[in-house]
Order: C-alpha cells, then sequence, then structure tokens
C-alpha cells in the first residue's frame, strides 16, 4: 500500500519559466534512464522479490523514492511551462504559448498536456515499459539497476550544465546526490551478492556444461592487439576459476550454412548452386552426391 504526503522530498522552485528547458527536462523524467523507468524497475524488482528480507526491502525502499523523484520532475517542468514565456518575441506569435512553441518548447505540453509534465523523452517518444528489467535474478537486476543510475546521473549532470537558473539547479543537485548514494548502494548489493553467489549469472548453472574451452578465453575479431594488454586478457578470471588467455586470430569452428528451401507456397528463390537429389526429393549442398 502506498500513501501520498502533500509535501516533495526536496524543492521544485524554477526562478523564472522556461518552456524550452522544460521539454529537455522530459528526458530525465520519461527517458530511457529517467525517473519514471527507474521508479517501475524497482517496483517490480521489489514486488517480484521471492526473497523475503533486507533485499526485498531495500527494493521498495528506493522505488518509493523514485515516486517522489517523478513527482518533483513533474511539478518542476509544470511550473517552468508557467506564462510559457510572459513576453512577445514576434508580431506574428502575440499568443506566449505559441510564441514558445515557435521558439523550441514541446507543443504537446501545451496541446496535449495543458501546460504540464507528460510520460514521454525529451523528443516526444512515450515512455515504454520495454526499458525496465526484473529478470527474478537479484545478481542480474543489481548490475542492470547499477548502469541505470549511472546513465542517469550522466544525464541529470548534463542538464545542470545547460542551464543557469539557481532554483532548477538546487533541485538537480539534490537528484544528483541521490543518484550518488544510489549507484553506491547498488555496488554495495552486488558486492554483496557477490559473495555468496560468486560474480557469474546465473550461479546456480552447472558449468560442466558449457564449452569451457571457451570460457575464459578472450578473442580478437578487429585490427590491432591493443586489447591484449587490457585486464580482461591477462591474470585470474574474475569468479576465480580459470585465467584469461588471449586468442589474437580466432579461427571459425562451425560449419557452412545449409538450408533446405522453402516450400513453393513461399514463392522464395532457391540458390542456383544448390540441386535436387535424385530420386530423394531433397536438397543438398553442392559436391554432396
Amino acid at each position: 500500500m502506498f500513501y501520498h504526503v502533500k509535501q516533495l522530498q526536496y524543492n521544485a522552485k524554477p526562478t523564472r519559466p522556461d518552456p524550452v528547458y522544460a521539454k529537455k527536462l522530459q528526458e530525465v523524467l520519461g527517458g530511457q534512464f529517467g525517473e519514471i523507468s527507474v521508479m517501475m524497475q524497482y517496483l517490480f524488482q521489489g514486488w517480484n522479490c521471492r526473497a523475503e528480507g533486507k533485499y526485498r526491502d531495500m527494493l521498495l525502499d528506493i522505488a518509493t523514492e523514485e515516486i517522489a523523484h517523478v513527482e518533483m520532475l513533474a511539478t518542476m517542468i509544470a511550473q517552468l511551462l508557467d506564462g510559457a514565456p510572459a513576453h512577445d518575441q514576434d508580431e506574428a506569435a502575440k499568443d506566449p504559448v505559441v510564441e514558445a512553441v515557435l521558439g523550441g518548447m514541446n507543443p504537446q505540453h501545451a496541446i496535449v498536456g495543458g501546460l504540464g509534465a507528460r510520460a514521454d523523452d525529451s523528443s516526444g517518444y512515450p515512455w515504454n515499459a520495454r526499458y525496465i528489467i526484473s529478470s527474478g535474478n537479484l545478481l542480474a537486476d543489481f548490475r542492470a539497476n547499477l548502469n541505470a543510475e549511472s546513465q542517469g546521473r550522466l544525464q541529470v549532470c548534463r542538464l545542470y550544465e545547460m542551464t543557469t537558473d539557481p532554483g532548477v539547479r538546487d533541485m538537480l543537485s539534490f537528484l544528483i546526490a541521490r543518484d550518488t548514494m544510489h549507484q553506491n548502494q547498488w555496488m554495495a548489493a552486488i558486492e554483496d551478492l557477490e559473495s555468496t553467489q560468486g560474480s557469474i549469472v546465473p550461479s546456480t548453472f552447472n558449468q560442466e556444461a558449457e564449452k569451457q574451452e571457451v570460457s575464459y578465453t578472450f578473442m580478437n575479431f578487429s585490427e590491432g592487439e591493443e586489447s591484449k594488454s587490457g585486464r580482461w586478457a591477462n591474470g585470474s578470471s574474475f569468479d576465480g576459476q580459470a585465467t584469461f588467455e588471449y586468442d589474437g586470430a580466432p579461427k571459425p569452428m562451425g560449419q557452412i550454412p545449409f538450408l533446405q528451401p522453402g516450400p513453393p507456397y513461399l514463392h522464395g528463390t532457391a540458390p542456383e548452386e544448390m540441386r535436387i537429389q535424385q530420386g530423394k526429393g531433397k536438397m543438398e549442398p553442392p559436391g554432396q552426391s
């Protein structure tokens, strides 16, 4: 159960309206790595968590905080749209909303949202549930969460540099600080899980079933050998099970692909070099008669 507290987690008060910046701010609200994404990602991970205790509790703690961040951004965007803007720059656009649209404002803020925030990114693309990850494997999910917080903090920092409004910067500085904590939080949770489960996901798969001869070999598939000096090609593997090897000229290990032609009703084109084996009515690769 959730309940709403009318007071925001932190201030969301711009010094002046700026509808063009409101459009930019939509990215960290409804973009791939925006607050709606992490809110939904953590909520579903928490709701789906089958391990009662600290991990489920932590997930729902941070998920609920992210709801507060969505509210802060939506409030800020709505205030940035106030007046939209207050002065006329062109005789042909005396309506301040029309002027703002011509100046780079997201027209849907006015037409669809009524000067309110929307669940879209900065290009107007609607938020998509495919952005979120909730696999049921906590280690895999926590690594995705670390990536989400890393990308989100990067974008908020870029937006901080794109405005001089002290009120907007004040709110963004709070969100940046919370992203610092959240990155540290996921790194700590990952370390905690790795101490008992190991570093490879999933830890429950029998490793003897994989092709172990290539489990720890870095393969060079590009010109140059600069990658040879990397930690990923030298020393002990991070799961402690082997030593990294480097293959500077990997050779193909599979067969030359050969596909039977499709049925006549599909009206495909059979390759000219293939022929029907007499008496058996099937296709064969050249040279295999």
